[in-house]
């Protein structure tokens, strides 16, 4: 579960405009962040099968908020990409 400060930060990082907390990278960023805690607690908890398709329900998520930010704005969608050292898509 992501904590409220570590999403504020996440926000602060990615946010367009000074009252953003929904744009795409907004959002690609706290999917990300909780992404992330969801699969170092995979490693520990190898058969918690609910959290291994919540983990990747987050994943496809994620992977349509690129998409979209991709076909609407690729500069944008490079500028994340590189943020958050997620890997691009050719």
């Amino acid at each position: 579960m992501i904590t409220k400060t570590k999403k504020t930060k996440v926000i602060k990082e990615l946010q367009v405009h000074d009252k953003d907390t929904g744009s795409p990278e907004v959002q690609i960023g706290i999917l990300s962040k909780r992404i992330d805690e969801l699969a170092l607690h995979l490693k520990t908890h190898k058969k918690d099968n609910h959290s291994r398709k919540g983990l990747l329900q987050l994943v496809a998520d994620r992977q349509s908020h690129m998409k979209y930010l991709m076909k609407k704005d690729a500069k944008r969608y490079a500028t994340v990409v590189k943020k958050l050292e997620l890997k691009k898509k050719a």
